[in-house]
């Protein structure tokens, strides 16, 4: 049975408490490019809406998580998995 939806949902989050979390799509691995270059520090991406979250250092907020800040721009999403099939 071949998979017929070959492209990453439209947002997508690494951290388990985000409510657009889904592990299995995360196992089969996201590629992005933002403005055009490959980025693996991804936290969390959109694409409809043009942005993507990147850990600002190794700064964490009051919690213990990774602050992270929010960078506008076009952005790519697809998976890593494909040429696997």
């Amino acid at each position: 049975m071949t998979d017929t939806k070959e492209t990453p949902p439209d947002r997508l989050a690494n951290n388990p408490m985000s409510d657009f979390y889904d592990p299995a799509m995360l196992q089969r691995g996201i590629g992005i490019r933002f403005k055009g270059k490959e980025r693996t520090d991804v936290e969390e991406y959109c694409v409809s809406e043009g942005w993507i979250r990147v850990q600002a250092g190794k700064t964490n907020d009051r919690h213990g998580n990774p602050l992270t800040i929010k960078l506008n721009g076009e952005v790519e999403a697809w998976f890593e998995d494909v040429d696997e099939v």
